[in-house]
């Protein structure tokens, strides 16, 4: 509705030049400047309200990607003695997070602050009203991108348990990944996406393009995963008891939710109702498609058979790799980028991690810290003035439009990932580890996470 009127505005103010001047003169000039005035009110404030509808809906996607996305995605994948603890520890950051994002978090992620994080003028949410704030989104109320990105803290540290599945305590995973979002999620959001972050694509410094999270939720997510499920160690009877997943079905309904949710994930991110959100939605679906194909193909290749849990997993690897790209890429290069998506992510899943042997539980390393490096460096490669014009109309972007130098940008906004990522992480679970201690005794891992940690059990067989 807006758009109509603001084509129309022009039309409207082309017509009162035209009237007579013994009619300006009789007085209705002024009344026609007001009718004006108003008018372009009423544009205004269609656009806010649609904007604004359209970030709320995506804020509620992005939760749905939580819960119960990713918690049925990776209850499904544990032993059935583990499913409760599994999806407890995604419930768990819906409430924990929310507490700490209020108090704290969005202050130090998008307050004004230094290179490297934000300062304290938000704590507690001060200032941040229901009127837009200009530095970020400028048609929405402050509290709905306050919301929105909200979703995204909570998410990106749980993320982080499918590494460590089946053997931390429910206490220690409640503390360290409380202690991760301030100290490492906030300061990576700052850098990449607050004002006069050392990473930010708009800022002087390093301008690292990140649409939607490639390096603030997978590859910090992803890389911290490793380190946990290193640091942890492996299960008992990894790698020689066989560990399939309990539930294909409960996986296949949250990896379809998880789909579903990253529209608004990627498209909401546009944080507009604008043709760059449709961008970013059709290139979230077309790389999400080729990645499950390219997942299944090469699967097929190496065991003989399609599964479903390859086409899942090779479809949320689509969604991660393309995540920082999908509002700058065109949709044939998102294509491309599944695509690759799909066939690197299987190969660490079935080769490296296979070689070096270490026990990621559910590959969140291999599909989040594989795909969203290979996305951050693409995007880097892909990324066209054509959809963004981030840097100025005409002014080239990626190395397709010949800023060959952006990829050199991309790198070293994957380094500064990947660095805070590991040491934030290690000191964290080093502390938490003296204090309270961080694995369940082999007594509690045998019975489950779901008897040892919470007192219940997921199914009653008997009942």
């Amino acid at each position: 509705m807006y758009r109509c009127c603001a084509f129309l505005l022009p039309v409207f103010a082309f017509f009162l030049s035209t009237l007579p001047a013994h009619a300006q003169a009789a007085g209705s000039a002024p009344a026609t400047q007001a009718q004006v005035a108003a008018l372009q009110q009423a544009v205004q404030n269609a656009q806010s309200a649609g904007d604004n509808a359209w970030m709320l809906a995506s804020a509620a996607l992005v939760l749905l990607m939580t819960g119960p996305g990713l918690a049925l995605f990776y209850g499904g994948l544990v032993r059935k003695k583990n499913i409760l603890g599994t999806m407890m520890q995604s419930f768990a950051m819906m409430g924990l997070v929310t507490v700490i994002w209020a108090v704290c978090g969005y202050s130090l992620a998008f307050g004004h602050g230094n290179l490297f994080i934000g300062g304290f003028e938000h704590l507690f949410l001060r200032g941040v009203s229901l009127q837009p704030n200009p530095d970020y989104a400028a048609t929405i109320p402050e509290q709905t991108y306050m919301v929105y990105q909200l979703m995204f803290a909570i998410i990106t540290p749980a993320l982080i348990t499918g590494a460590f599945a089946e053997r931390m305590k429910f206490s220690a995973m409640a503390v360290f990944l409380s202690l991760w979002s301030i100290l490492v999620y906030s300061p990576m959001a700052h850098m990449v996406w607050g004002v006069g972050g050392l990473l930010n694509a708009t800022g002087t410094h390093i301008p690292s393009l990140d649409f939607a999270g490639g390096t603030v939720v997978h590859i910090t997510s992803g890389v911290s995963a490793l380190v946990a499920c290193l640091y942890l160690g492996k299960r008992i009877g990894y790698p020689h008891t066989a560990m399939p997943p309990h539930s294909m079905v409960l996986s296949f309904i949250g990896a379809c939710l998880l789909w579903v949710g990253w529209f608004g994930f990627n498209a909401g991110s546009a944080l507009a109702a604008s043709p760059l959100a449709t961008s970013a939605f059709i290139n979230t679906h077309f790389a999400a498609a080729t990645a499950a194909l390219g997942w299944t193909i090469a699967e097929w290749l190496h065991n003989g058979k399609p599964t479903a849990l390859g086409a899942i997993s090779g479809a949320v690897a689509g969604l991660v790799a393309i995540t920082p790209a999908s509002g700058f890429v065109q949709p044939f290069a998102a294509l491309a980028i599944g695509l690759c998506a799909g066939i690197f992510c299987s190969f660490m899943v079935f080769k490296v991690k296979s070689f070096f042997g270490y026990d990621d539980s559910l590959d969140a390393f291999g599909v989040h810290g594989a795909g969203g490096t290979l996305g951050a460096v693409l995007t880097g490669i892909f990324a066209t003035s054509a959809i963004n014009p981030i840097y100025g109309k005409g002014v080239p972007t990626g190395a397709i439009d010949g800023h060959w130098g952006q990829v050199l940008n991309q790198l070293t906004g994957v380094a500064v990932a990947w660095g805070i990522s590991i040491v934030g992480t290690l000191i964290l679970l080093f502390l938490v580890d003296r204090v309270i201690g961080l694995r369940v005794s082999p007594e509690h891992e045998s019975a489950g996470l779901d008897l040892s940690q919470h007192g219940e059990e997921g199914y009653d067989l008997n009942a």
